[in-house]
């Protein structure tokens, strides 16, 4: 690159050139080539290890408040995001997923008690998780959501239940193979009132990627284009997670 170029291309870069020179660098690596395969266990694979790999060099704690363990930079994080994308979407989606949606929806909507459990394991990948949004008969029209989460103020749980075929969660990433936990967002019910759409932390998979009771996964196979992403669906029989697992913010 001549010095003309590169003068034009850090003025272009902006204030957060330094992140795009990080990132230009370690995307050239070997590890980070961007893999196109059809093959979702290869491509799946190969995501997971760089995701790790960008754990490993902090890459996720821009995106998080520096009380929790974060560096309190959005702009560095959505800069990296960007040049994610210039590389491999699939690494692109996964890292959002995590980092993004998940890990945004637990510090963004949560209080104290969620950032002390869940936030630095977020970060360092030691708590992976998904942003159980979308459903398959409504889309993101997050109104009209049907999963509930009803209130027992006998035992101070949550119940979690997905009532009918169009309340399955559905092309959820993250949920047909590597979630843990859920931010699942539900109508929140309690005295038979219901109070609208709220979001609770549900765990889905034990330690060994098995379904938790009453939890049913599946698998939304190849996606065009991001064949790295395990998007799945997620079903709720009668789970029953404690009071607290509700992301408190803006109701408890």
């Amino acid at each position: 690159m001549t010095n003309t170029a590169a003068h034009l291309r850090n003025a272009l870069d902006g204030r957060w050139r330094d992140v795009k020179n990080k990132l230009r660098a370690e995307l050239a690596t070997e590890v980070f080539r961007p893999h196109y395969t059809p093959n979702t266990v290869i491509a799946r694979t190969k995501v997971a290890e760089q995701l790790a790999i960008m754990a490993a060099h902090g890459a996720a704690e821009d995106g998080f408040r520096k009380e929790h363990g974060g560096n309190g930079d959005v702009g560095a994080a959505v800069t990296q995001i960007e040049m994610l994308a210039m590389s491999d979407l699939s690494l692109m989606v996964k890292a959002g997923v995590q980092w993004g949606l998940f890990g945004g929806a637990i510090e963004n909507l949560g209080t104290e008690r969620h950032h002390k459990a869940y936030v630095r394991r977020i970060i360092d990948l030691d708590l992976l998780g998904c942003f159980a949004m979308t459903e398959t008969g409504h889309g993101s029209d997050v109104q009209s959501l049907e999963t509930t989460a009803s209130y027992d103020p006998a035992t101070q749980e949550f119940v979690i239940h997905s009532p009918t075929p169009t309340s399955r969660k559905d092309y959820i990433g993250g949920a047909a193979e590597t979630a843990r936990v859920a931010a699942v967002f539900a109508q929140l019910i309690t005295g038979g009132e219901c109070h609208g759409v709220h979001c609770l932390v549900v765990p889905i998979r034990d330690e060994d990627g098995n379904d938790l009771p009453g939890v049913t996964t599946s698998d939304c196979q190849y996606k065009g284009g991001l064949p790295g992403v395990d998007n799945g669906r997620i079903m709720f029989d009668q789970v029953r997670v404690p009071r607290e697992n509700l992301l408190n913010k803006y109701a408890d």
